[in-house]
């Protein structure tokens, strides 16, 4: 197991992922958004715009594990109000999950339709 660790860190650190395509590049890269028309915007503004966004998704899946605790203290003590108040909390988080990740899709479609 340390081994493991020790490998996921070497390959974190592992050179430049600009110049050399070394490091986690192959492993963010994939799920990095793709700016397409909004590239114009900036390095600062896309880095803004990626800690907000994950600053949100951060509070949401802290929701749904509140609302899950809800559901289990819910199920244990028979009571229906609170096992419903942590469903709602947990579906409502995941749509805003949902939500969030497909901004940048939904951006690039509306620009779309403006054009």
């Amino acid at each position: 197991m340390q081994a493991a660790a020790q490998s996921l860190i070497d390959l974190a650190t592992e050179g430049d992922t600009k110049k050399d395509g070394g490091g986690i590049s192959p492993i963010v890269d994939p799920i990095s958004p793709d700016w397409s028309v909004f590239g114009a915007v900036g390095n600062r503004a896309q880095i803004i715009v990626g800690v907000i966004m994950a600053g949100a998704i951060l509070f949401l899946l802290g929701s749904a594990i509140v609302g899950a605790v809800h559901i289990r203290v819910g199920n244990r003590q028979h009571d229906q109000m609170e096992t419903k108040k942590g469903q709602t909390l947990v579906a409502s988080s995941l749509l805003g999950l949902f939500t969030i990740a497909s901004m940048a899709t939904l951006f690039t479609i509306v620009y779309g339709f403006g054009i």
